[in-house]
């Protein structure tokens, strides 16, 4: 009785010596693991966890014929990781180690798609920056808007989404800061440096015979993208401005981004076609750089948020950012940061990149 008295007491001051401690932690989740039920339990979470990884991996297998759902997923796809640790809450509920290990596959697919995301990829350095705002039809305050991107000491600043009533307020805001700009239609170019070779691009938005019957000057009002070129210390840099067709969710017909998806088309074929090795792309494209109905333009230039970026930079909506759709993309330059500036009086935050040659 004695020695049995013993053991138990030097058993139980083993534990005791290391309460919490990481190697009992670790010989408790061993002996939960190695029990059979622990693999038994679990399955449907093990399953789904697969077939988030599946999804995942597989986003541009997903058609696009029905509802434009292959595109639709690819906008939001980077928030499929938030599945992830709502699956691990529930195998840890469960204490499934079957579970618990299937998560490790959604786990290292969403790190192979975006964890070059996460971490703050700008250097110092560079010669020019540049800047876009959707400055937003609605907006209340577009001499407000004017104040804060004149203050952003963005040397070239492109505006999306200008209309008549607005366009006089950014005109004056702005005038002291850019000396010289262009407005074509709804889109604008400010520069702190000269303009040349200015021209409206088509976007295809009027397509048919209705559209084919409006004269140059009726299309020119509601125009919704440009090419200028900018002279720089280094030379000639193209510029586009660029704001593509909405996109619409509709209950009965899906994913609605023809307008876009032609916008794309076009503003691709016309970069394709540019002269000028070096060219930036400012714009409200209504799409992300990982949805493949911008592939026209993804193909041929890179995103600076992408290649020298801190982190997603979401910018719209700008009260809860959920998606980038506001982009920078650039070649024969060299990307070096991008951030996103403070919100005005718009629903998309204005986004800024420094570019170097």
């Amino acid at each position: 009785m004695t020695q049995v008295a013993t053991a138990e007491t030097g058993q139980g001051g083993a534990d005791r010596e290391e309460p919490g401690s990481v190697r009992v932690g670790i010989r408790r989740a061993i002996r939960a693991a190695c029990r059979p039920g622990s693999w038994q339990r679990g399955l449907v979470l093990a399953a789904l966890a697969l077939l988030l990884a599946l999804f995942m991996l597989l986003h541009t297998k997903i058609p696009n014929r029905i509802g434009n759902l292959g595109s639709l997923a690819e906008t939001f796809l980077p928030w499929f990781g938030v599945f992830i640790p709502m699956l691990l809450a529930g195998a840890l509920w469960r204490r499934s180690a079957s579970a618990v290990a299937a998560l490790l596959v959604p786990v290292i697919v969403w790190l192979n798609l975006f964890g070059g995301l996460l971490g703050d990829k700008s250097y110092p350095g560079g010669d020019l920056t540049v800047a876009q705002h959707n400055v937003g039809a609605e907006n209340p305050d577009p001499a407000g808007t004017a104040r804060d991107l004149a203050a952003s000491g963005a040397d070239v600043l492109a505006l999306v989404e200008l209309t008549e009533q607005a366009r006089g307020s950014f005109e004056q805001g702005l005038a002291e800061a850019y000396p010289y700009h262009t407005v074509q239609g709804t889109v604008g170019l400010w520069s702190k440096l000269p303009l040349s070779d200015t021209q409206p691009v088509d976007t295809r938005q009027d397509v048919g015979p209705l559209g084919d019957s409006k004269p140059a000057d009726v299309k020119l009002t509601y125009n919704r993208a440009l090419r200028t070129t900018v002279a720089t210390d280094h030379g000639p840099l193209a510029v586009y401005v660029a704001h593509l067709g909405s996109v619409r969710v509709f209950p009965a017909n899906g994913f609605g981004t023809d307008d876009r998806d032609r916008g794309a088309q076009a503003i691709g074929a016309t970069v394709a076609a540019e002269q000028n090795k070096r060219v930036v792309l400012l714009g409200d494209l209504n799409g992300t750089t990982d949805d493949r109905a911008l592939a026209d333009l993804t193909s041929r230039l890179r995103s600076v948020q992408d290649a020298a970026g801190d982190g997603f930079g979401f910018s719209w909506p700008a009260a809860f950012p959920l998606v980038r759709i506001d982009h920078i993309l650039v070649r024969g330059v060299q990307p070096v940061s991008s951030w996103v500036l403070p919100a005005t009086g718009s629903d998309h935050l204005p986004v800024a990149a420094r570019i170097g040659w």
